[in-house]
């Protein structure tokens, strides 16, 4: 595993189809491959996080002892910084990416929630200006 320090955060999405996740996070994103090994799983990296990206045959996709089966979606997500929030929607926007709010401006600064290809919830967050 490459670029992973005891500073990387990790953090785990289910997802429908491992393919697919490397794809959208890699092209829309700006993540890079780690480690692949579809249809389970593989991981992807920017910066200090690492996504791990677990299909459904994954071992974290298996039941739980109770019978609940994890799956994709929620609305706990990963959080990206980004320079130019407008630019950035409109960019994602012509190349199909779907998301579940517009804009919002806060005291902190401005975030949209989009969806990854299984569902998952990505925030884009521009922040404040100091």
């Amino acid at each position: 595993m490459t670029g992973i320090t005891d500073t990387t955060v990790h953090v785990r999405y289910l997802v429908d189809d491992v393919q697919a996740a490397i794809d959208f996070y890699t092209t829309h994103l700006g993540f890079v491959p780690n480690t692949a090994f579809p249809p389970a799983f593989a991981d992807v990296l920017r910066g200090n996080l690492r996504l791990l990206l677990s299909g459904p045959t994954s071992s974290a996709g298996r039941p739980m002892p109770d019978g609940r089966t994890p799956h994709p979606g929620g609305w706990n997500r990963i959080h990206l910084l980004v320079e130019d929030i407008d630019a950035e929607v409109a960019r994602l926007g012509a190349a199909g990416v779907v998301f579940r709010s517009e804009v919002v401006t806060g005291p902190g600064g401005r975030q949209i929630v989009l969806d990854d290809p299984a569902g998952n919830p990505v925030e884009l967050f521009q922040p404040a200006a100091a």
